[in-house]
């Protein structure tokens, strides 16, 4: 229950800073060419507002929604959100929207997504900075990789190590790897010091979204952290620090030795008698033990990942990282738009979330370094999709605004009218639809 809660605090808190940083782009550039904003809400507020304040000599009020799926600003002259159909039969002031020229509306409506995208680049600079940058370099794990059932029945296999997709050479397990390996024809791996070349069929990206499994992870070495005195690895002479390489012969990871014990502890006719090869010291040995009746040793293993494989460290000054934040920035933004695609299939349209499958994507416990680093994501997101061409959004008004200046006309009010409704009721559509695919996957 507390770890729900957390993520639900982080996921407001993130939305909050969003919605006012989207929403303030709007606003900084409609006062930047003198137009009337007459509300200023951070989340939707139909039928009643949790907190509103008008400041003296203010034309804006500020206000706060109780439902946090969004925010706007309501802007004179225009249609949007609010719907004031009103406003719009009145005679037409110099301060309103629609008397400004078409490339002063046109930067009025990119403003939140240019904020988007700009408060993405200050925070991955501000991340890279403060805590750097590291990663492991796939070609470099040691143990390799463990695949899912997909990726198996394709042709990886557990200890591979990832070298290329269509010969362009990996470095870090993220994103961009798994884009790469789907669009790929081949993948070559390292398989027990020789280059294999696997097939990548079309549907790899389908068959994965199927699978519902991470495609891979690191192989973890099963390096002892602690042993409990008395136990079966106590007496067998084990310490601190050693690093089991092998069971019964059998090279392993730690998730293997894991399987392995559990295997041993459903079969009726299992010997507790094993035995592990470890590597104390650059020396490699053998012992054998005799595991209690639950087939436990009596360890407790590592699981710091800056100790178990090798991390590349990256520090960056605040010179360095800005260059950096922006590449950050847009490689994230062309990942995501890459992903887009996959939507679109019958797999993709099951994996839609809502704000349940989002906060998920917060850490269980309290990690600024996390929580930065998923607000620049989301705020990426939220620049991508403002900017898509659907009457509501940003990018609707922006294709009305081309479609000025290119035929030299404004659409009519009362097509306006109809494609804010429209869009407004598409987006409500795929709201409802990416919840309700979070509380199936709850229930089922």
């Amino acid at each position: 229950m507390e770890t729900i809660l957390l993520r639900a605090i982080q996921l407001l808190l993130c939305l909050s800073i969003l919605c006012i940083v989207h929403e303030g782009g709007h606003f900084f550039f409609a006062r930047l060419f003198k137009t009337r904003v007459e509300k200023f809400c951070i989340f939707f507020d139909p039928w009643f507002t949790l907190f509103r304040f008008k400041p003296k000599n203010s034309e804006t009020e500020y206000a706060i929604g109780w439902l946090p799926a969004g925010a706007y600003v309501k802007i004179a002259g225009m249609i949007d959100e609010s719907m004031d159909t009103e406003q719009m039969k009145q005679p037409e002031q110099p301060w309103e929207f629609r008397s400004k020229k078409a490339w002063q509306r046109l930067l009025i409506m990119v403003g939140g997504v240019l904020f988007n995208l700009v408060f993405a680049i200050f925070l991955y600079a501000s991340i890279l900075f403060t805590w750097g940058d590291q990663y492991v370099d796939v070609k470099k794990a040691p143990l390799g990789m463990e695949f899912n059932h997909t990726a198996q029945e394709i042709g990886f296999k557990n200890g591979d190590i990832l070298l290329a997709a269509d010969n362009k050479e990996f470095t870090r397990y993220d994103a961009k790897l798994l884009m790469d390996v789907v669009d790929a024809k081949e993948v070559t791996v390292l398989r027990e010091g020789q280059k294999q070349t696997i097939q990548i069929p079309e549907d790899m990206m389908d068959r994965l979204m199927e699978d519902d499994t991470r495609f891979a992870s690191f192989r973890m070495p099963y390096v002892i952290d602690s042993i409990t005195p008395a136990s079966p690895a106590f007496q067998a002479g084990l310490q601190p620090g050693d690093s089991i390489t092998a069971l019964d012969g059998k090279t392993i990871s730690f998730y293997d030795f894991i399987d392995d014990m559990q295997q041993r502890r459903e079969a009726e006719d299992a010997v507790h008698t094993i035995t592990l090869t470890y590597f104390r010291n650059g020396t490699c040995a053998d012992v054998a033990i005799t595991t209690d009746s639950l087939f436990k040793i009596g360890v407790k293993p590592l699981v710091d990942t800056d100790k178990l494989l090798p991390v590349t460290h990256i520090e960056y000054n605040m010179l360095s990282a800005i260059p950096a934040g922006i590449q950050l920035a847009l490689s994230t933004l062309g990942n995501y738009i890459g992903q887009m695609k996959y939507l679109f299939s019958k797999q993709g349209a099951k994996h839609i979330g809502g704000f349940g499958t989002i906060a998920t994507l917060f850490p269980a416990q309290w990690d600024w370094h996390q929580f930065w680093s998923m607000t620049a994501f989301i705020s990426i997101i939220l620049a991508f999709m403002n900017i898509i061409p659907i009457p509501a959004l940003d990018g609707g008004h922006v294709l009305f605004l081309l479609y000025e200046v290119v035929s030299r006309r404004k659409p009519s009010e009362k097509f306006m009218e109809r494609a804010q409704v429209t869009g407004m009721l598409l987006l409500f559509a795929l709201l409802i639809w990416a919840n309700l695919n979070d509380i199936l996957r709850l229930v089922f």
